[in-house]
């Protein structure tokens, strides 16, 4: 009976892990696509502008779902009261930030330099975080099922009804409305398609003793979650109001191109592995082995994408811009090392989450964000420095502290986590040093090329061609199970 169990439970892992890629790869190539037309037509300052207002969305956004969708996921069987009563206080969160936002508008124009473009740009922006709570329920049903595809469809629907709208504006010359007017019309079709499609209806009921019950690994995550949102955002708010808009605008979309590989990676295995967690949280054994295949999961993934996008940077952005956006391409290059350590410390977060380890998390984040702050206290009398004509030489100086804190949390919370599987540190080392050892193998073949070809879309295709033929080919040397299941399961249907 273990071994069925084993074998389902394996089975609901991998079909979960293959939905949820191609939901998140769907999503990146529309929003590549989309993303790509814009930055053609937009400036530098609308997306500055945009990136200002984003800031303040993203703390409110976290206030909405108040870590509860974590709880939701950790929890073996939530009931129909459970998801009720999350929805419903989900919304009515959603409805009272947004109110006080709302008259918090001027403010907000005045601290980015008194710009009055701010003001309806964030009232109208703000919408979009309820909406995004209507839909946070549906979607932590269907993930907890292991069960995506309407999640992908929903979203690839979003994203299309939204490149739509977003393109449309752009060319009839809406600046930085284009932008906003995409980013409802995504989350407002995309709940539309979630209410309609999934079958569950709400009680219009409303449980105090179901929201006290999610508090102890709620609240956790919610504090781990600000700290981590401060984290993300602080540097685009010291950006937007020491250095301006533009600068912004270019730190703006080197972070927009290097968390469409980040977020679909982590978003992609995070949905996946934590529900698998959960049904093995009392089973020691299991626990320990799924950590493991989690982890070389990861590393198998993590270090091929990043490091194939930091070689190609040039060629991508000079194929998909031409020279618009070349100060960005260095941001980007560093955001993307940084990603590596963000997306193993995330796997490493699921393992603290199933065994409701919260604390755990959140001290591990306060370890971060402390490291972060101290390296923004030593490099911010420089973020608006330039060296001759780079104007982005003080964001660079900016962007390795992020790095440098990232590498710290990731050691600690190797060490930390390492115990709650039944390993040690050396383990987990273990499990990530054969794939990066090999990514760096053939990031150095991709590299090669690049003294030899000038024309930067032929250089493109042939680095991308070089990179994957090598890491494959030499995980096909080196036996590696892991390839061998990940091209089994994308091979079926089911």
């Amino acid at each position: 009976m273990e071994h069925s169990g084993n074998a389902d439970l394996k089975r609901l892992t991998a079909g979960s892990v293959k939905w949820n890629f191609v939901d998140k790869v769907s999503q990146q190539a529309l929003y590549l696509l989309t993303g790509i037309v814009l930055a053609n037509l937009l400036t530098q300052e609308d997306f500055g502008l945009v990136g200002a207002v984003l800031v303040f969305q993203a703390f409110a956004s976290l206030f909405v779902d108040s870590g509860f969708s974590y709880a939701l996921l950790q929890r073996r069987r939530p009931s129909r009261l459970d998801y009720s009563t999350v929805l419903w206080f989900n919304l009515g969160i959603a409805c009272m930030i947004y109110l006080v936002l709302f008259f918090c508008a001027p403010l907000i124009a005045r601290i980015f330099q008194n710009d009055s473009r701010l003001i309806p740009l964030s009232r109208v922006m703000f919408l979009s975080f309820i909406l995004n709570a209507s839909a946070i329920v549906q979607t932590n049903r269907l993930m907890k099922k292991m069960d995506v595809r309407m999640v992908a469809a929903a979203n690839a629907a979003g994203l299309f009804a939204g490149a739509i709208v977003g393109i449309w504006l752009a060319v009839a010359g809406y600046g930085a409305w284009a932008i906003v007017w995409q980013t409802l019309t995504l989350n407002a079709v995309k709940s539309l398609v979630l209410w309609l499609t999934s079958g569950w209806r709400p009680l219009f009921r409303f449980s105090t003793g179901a929201l006290r019950s999610f508090f102890a690994v709620g609240s956790g995550m919610m504090a781990t979650s600000f700290l981590n949102t401060v984290f993300q955002n602080i540097y685009s708010f010291f950006i937007g109001f020491r250095a301006g808009l533009v600068p912004l605008g270019y730190y703006t979309q080197a972070d927009k191109w290097s968390k469409m590989g980040i977020t679909t990676v982590s978003q992609t295995l995070t949905s996946a592995f934590l529900p698998t967690l959960s049904e093995v949280q009392d089973d020691s054994g299991r626990f320990c082995r799924a950590a493991a295949k989690m982890n070389r999961c990861t590393s198998y993934l993590i270090f091929p994408c990043m490091g194939f996008l930091l070689v190609m940077a040039p060629q991508i952005f000079h194929c998909l811009f031409g020279t618009k956006w070349d100060f960005s391409i260095p941001l980007f290059r560093i955001l993307l090392l940084r990603g590596v350590f963000t997306v193993l410390t995330a796997n490493y977060n699921n393992y603290a989450i199933a065994l409701a380890r919260t604390r755990l998390v959140f001290r591990m984040e306060v370890l971060r964000d402390g490291a972060a702050l101290l390296f923004l206290a030593v490099t911010y009398p420089w973020i608006a420095a330039t060296d001759g004509g780079d104007i982005v030489w003080g964001l660079k100086v900016l962007l390795w502290g992020q790095l440098f804190a990232s590498v710290i949390t990731w050691g600690v919370m190797i060490m930390k986590t390492a115990p709650l599987t039944g390993r040690n540190s050396f383990g987990f080392l273990r499990d990530s040093a054969p794939y990066c050892g090999l990514t760096v193998v053939a990031m150095g073949a991709m590299w090669a090329f690049t003294f030899v070809i000038s024309n930067p879309w032929l250089l493109l295709t042939v680095q991308g061609a070089v990179g994957l033929s090598v890491y494959v080919g030499a995980n096909l040397l080196c036996r590696s199970v892991i390839q061998a299941e990940v091209f089994s399961y994308l091979g079926r249907r089911k």
